[in-house]
């Protein structure tokens, strides 16, 4: 079979950092058409530079950075300094990237890219807050039909929020945007706190990665050694959750995830749960699906992934 087309839509971060690296070093069932950048966890100025940065590290300044949407649809930026550190990167020592910036918006390029490619043959990939996801629908109805799949990072049920009492980060940040995509028709696969809470980054699986002796495992591990700090003061876990390269490793080996297809729906209007993913898990009430929601992996199997596949790079 040939590399799925996919476009990154994401706000690094450490893990979207390794999820990008985990595409990057996958070109067999992965063909990275463009990164484009949200703000999310940090403001867009350091998502962008950030994504650069992780492109460089693995040898792959021909990949095209778009910086998109600086603020969310209707609301004020929220972010996540707190859990990433003032650069969102917070870890290994930073430098200031040479590879430049696409001139495209974010926006444009993911509207121009699914004109061009065939229809039904694009994944959108989308690792933080879902602003230019749901600004590219608005602003080009006819690209939304045209739209693969979304496999996504965000929400929860079984796990509630970890921003909120009830609301995940990337949904929180902008509702509205989260709703739309929901409700746009296009085929969702949800990767949930539910299933991320169980990708835990532990001491072990650093020291793996950091055993690989190379520029990216070196790079990877001092991320992940700042990123554990906070989950797991916050959970007591036994380490810091890999939210974002779910996503990725879903696409390259699926059978290691497992969920349901159900209904989820986005709160928009209560001060209370605002962001909160309803997820309709039980089959309660006659509304349709609309996503495939992730529950469970295989973590075992999906550190082995990312390590022997960081290993390529």
């Amino acid at each position: 079979m040939s590399a799925r087309k996919i476009i990154i839509d994401t706000d690094p971060g450490q893990d979207d950092a390794v999820a990008i690296l985990l595409a990057l070093a996958s070109p067999q069932e992965i063909d990275l058409l463009g990164i484009t950048c949200v703000a999310g966890n940090v403001p867009l100025a350091l998502t962008q530079t950030n994504a650069r940065r992780v492109c460089e590290v693995a040898g792959r300044p021909d990949v095209a950075v778009h910086a998109g949407c600086d603020a969310p649809l209707q609301r004020p930026l929220i972010t996540a300094e707190h859990v990433h550190g003032k650069t969102g990167l917070d870890g290994p020592d930073l430098w200031d990237p040479t590879m430049p910036l696409a001139e495209a918006h974010g926006v444009d390029f993911i509207i121009d890219t699914l004109r061009h490619e065939e229809p039904g043959t694009v994944t959108l990939c989308p690792l933080g807050p879902l602003t230019n996801i749901a600004a590219a629908f608005q602003k080009a109805p006819d690209i939304v039909d045209r739209v693969q799949e979304i496999v996504l990072m965000g929400g929860a049920y079984f796990e509630v929020g970890n921003i909120t009492p009830a609301a995940e980060f990337n949904i929180h940040v902008d509702p509205e945007a989260a709703a739309a995509v929901l409700t746009s028709g296009v085929p969702v696969t949800m990767m949930p706190l539910d299933v991320t809470h169980k990708a835990l980054a532990t001491r072990p699986r650093i020291e793996a990665i950091r055993g690989l002796k190379s520029k990216v495992g070196h790079f990877t591990a001092e991320m992940l050694d700042f990123f554990e700090r906070f989950d797991v003061e916050k959970y007591g876990s036994e380490g810091g959750p890999l939210h974002d390269p779910c996503v990725i490793a879903y696409l390259i080996r699926p059978e290691l995830f497992s969920g349901r297809n159900i209904n989820v729906v986005v709160e928009t209007t209560s001060e209370l749960t605002l962001g909160m993913t309803v997820a309709d898990w039980w089959g309660v009430t006659d509304r349709p699906a609309n996503a495939l929601f992730i529950g469970d992996l295989d973590a075992d199997g999906f550190f082995d992934l990312i390590t022997s596949r960081l290993a390529q790079l």
